[in-house]
């Protein structure tokens, strides 16, 4: 399953918002159509942003009628900072579009800048599947026989160009005849452990349960859950990690049954200009996420919603990163700095 792909000069991506009832491709013919999409959650998850930014810039150099290289350039500048405001926390996003702006840069005529465009972008997704498949090699070590691994939102093929970190984890896992099973949050606001973790999941084959957020404090003290596998949109240097909102609860709730609390993500994710968790910018989305579930009013009138995208777990709880250069203790992070692509 490809979340998203260049296609005919186009952007083509999966409609995630529709998912599980139906499965819709959106078609996306400029920029804007791009940006839009990110900030309708259309596509979402901090891999797939890279790619969604990279190609989304690829687009603008396409659509561009500049005659000049300095005029592309102006162009594609202008494309990078709409496609920045879309959503501020998942730091691959910025790498995605960093990456191809600079591709076009080191080009010397308009056709090459395009061209170069293009290339970089196909590129950041065909290396995201690879990466991934890296770190479900590694994780699925740290996954035992028989276990039931607890994992948050959606860090599947849907939040990547295929394959998964957390979920390629567990893929992984699955793969080698680990025998595993899978508690799923359901996530809300926007139900993307419920929808779609479990979509996912199910088409391969993989037992898996969901369960309310709140449920998982409950579930730990039955002694249900063996570890816990979630994903990540931003790392510090550090290794405070901002995933989901909710992640840091399940964190807590883990070191206090002494459940393994693992994070998988690409070194892509890991912002080495940031010291701690407390410097990285947190979303907050519209409040009607929270005031309607299903279209249908669920707060009385006139009480205000409070709508957090995402929380930062302290590097404390991490049991380890998985990475595609292997599973580093937090404090370990630094010893990778020099291999990570977006210093």
């Amino acid at each position: 399953m490809k979340t998203i792909e260049w296609k005919k000069n186009c952007v083509v991506l999966i409609d995630q918002t529709l998912l599980p009832h139906r499965t819709k491709k959106v078609v996306c013919k400029s920029v804007e159509d791009v940006a839009r999409a990110i900030e309708q959650m259309k596509i979402r998850g901090a891999p797939a942003l890279a790619v969604a930014g990279g190609m989304g810039l690829a687009l603008a150099a396409v659509r561009s009628k500049a005659r000049s290289r300095s005029e592309l350039l102006r162009v594609l500048k202008t494309a990078a900072r709409r496609l920045e405001r879309t959503r501020p926390t998942a730091v691959n996003l910025f790498v995605g579009i960093r990456r191809v702006l600079k591709a076009a840069q080191r080009c010397e005529t308009v056709r090459e800048m395009r061209e170069a465009a293009i290339e970089e972008a196909i590129r950041i997704a065909e290396e995201d599947i690879a990466i991934n498949r890296k770190i479900g090699e590694h994780g699925a070590k740290v996954i035992p026989r028989g276990a039931t691994v607890l994992t948050h939102c959606n860090a599947g093929a849907l939040a990547t160009a295929g394959y998964g970190t957390a979920l390629g984890v567990i893929r992984a896992a699955h793969e080698k005849g680990k025998n595993i099973r899978v508690i799923a949050t359901e996530t809300r606001p926007l139900l993307q452990g419920a929808r779609l973790t479990a979509w996912e999941l199910k088409r391969e084959g993989i037992p898996v349960r969901v369960i309310v957020d709140s449920a998982v404090g409950f579930m730990m003290a039955q002694k249900e859950i063996d570890v816990v596998v979630v994903g990540a949109d931003r790392i510090a240097r550090n290794g405070d990690t901002v995933n989901k909102i909710g992640t840091y609860n399940i964190a807590v709730l883990a070191h206090r049954h002494r459940v393994p609390f693992y994070v998988a993500a690409p070194l892509s994710t890991v912002d080495f200009s940031i010291s701690s968790g407390t410097r990285i910018p947190i979303e907050f989305r519209d409040s009607q996420e929270i005031e309607r579930i299903g279209g249908t009013r669920v707060l009385p009138r006139g009480v205000d919603a409070i709508n957090p995208a995402f929380d930062v777990t302290p590097a404390e709880l991490i049991m380890g990163i998985i990475t595609e250069r292997g599973v580093v203790k937090p404090s370990q992070l630094k010893k990778l700095k020099s291999q990570a692509p977006n210093l």
